[in-house]
């Protein structure tokens, strides 16, 4: 677990990607770099987003990304699918080492689930349809899906247990039948990386224990993706998720074993408030610390 010292700030860059000409062909890295970030900065209009990150995700590892509102975490998500190019440092995802693969080609290989596609979604989508467009990287179908594809689709929501939203159109489904065909959707390209972006947001208690099962199951499963999962409370990190990056001010607050790192004075720290922490069995839930008393909270 990283201690809390003070990284060394990032010189100012524009943060511009290279020339298409520097991403082509198909270097790989080697197998322990899965997932790597070496020194990485990002700066904006002088502004330091990331701060010197350095992250080591091995093949198999699922990890939970905590951190404040602010604190860099969608930032950090963007640089590993490859839309932002790092100011300064070196990136490795999923064994391709950036400067040295295609990442349009890498991206094919990465799911992301975040609440921003749904808006984009017309409401009398067919939920099969919207699934399967997911191996096309669009909202709607626009090419011919295989029936293969459909199969598939329809495997994915029974694993899912929302096959009974088949029938109804997308815009009168509830919001955590949306998000599971949301990672539904994800799933049907067989990514090797997924991305949760806050999946449980807008979700009732229900809902959002329903999606954290199906999360965990989805995690244990045999060929699972890796997954990083992005919350801001302590009890949705499932026990599947083993370990935990903290992100604070975009620098790198503490990341390992989830039993070093959810622990009271690195959350207080994270959050700018004193919290306790508590375990029950093998879920955390985090509170405000008080004079007289324990408030448990959403963090």
């Amino acid at each position: 677990m990283n201690d809390y010292r003070p990284i060394e700030r990032a010189p100012a860059g524009d943060g511009s990607r290279p020339a298409a000409s520097m991403i082509a062909g198909g270097a790989a890295a080697g197998a322990a770099d899965w997932i790597r970030l070496e020194d990485v900065s990002l700066v904006r209009s002088g502004k330091i987003i990331l701060d010197r990150i350095n992250w080591t995700v091995s093949p198999g590892g699922h990890w939970a990304l905590l951190g404040a509102n602010g604190s860099g975490k969608t930032t950090l998500l963007q640089l590993l699918a490859g839309y932002l190019w790092p100011t300064h440092g070196r990136i490795t995802v999923l064994g391709r080492r950036f400067g040295q693969t295609d990442l349009r080609e890498l991206r094919k290989s990465i799911g992301w689930v975040g609440s921003f596609l749904q808006v984009q979604v017309p409401f009398n989508q067919r939920p099969l349809d919207f699934i399967v467009s997911g191996k096309f990287a669009s909202i709607g179908i626009f090419e011919t899906p295989a029936e293969a594809d459909y199969r598939l689709a329809r495997d994915l929501v029974e694993r899912l247990n929302c096959g009974e939203v088949l029938d109804r159109p997308y815009g009168v489904l509830s919001q955590g039948e949306k998000q599971r065909l949301l990672i539904a959707r994800a799933l049907i390209a067989q990514p090797r990386l997924l991305i949760l972006d806050e999946p449980s947001a807008g979700l009732d208690l229900l809902a959002r224990e329903q999606l954290l099962q199906t999360l965990e199951e989805l995690g244990r499963a045999a060929a699972a993706p890796t997954l990083i999962f992005v919350t801001h409370h302590l009890d949705e990190i499932m026990p599947v998720f083993s370990h935990v990056l903290v992100l604070k001010a975009g620098r790198i607050l503490a990341a390992g074993a989830k039993d070093q790192v959810l622990e009271p004075n690195l959350m207080s720290a994270a959050f700018g408030v004193p919290l306790e922490v508590t375990r029950n069995g093998p879920r955390y839930w985090a509170g405000i610390r008080t004079r007289h008393s324990f408030l448990r909270s959403s963090f």
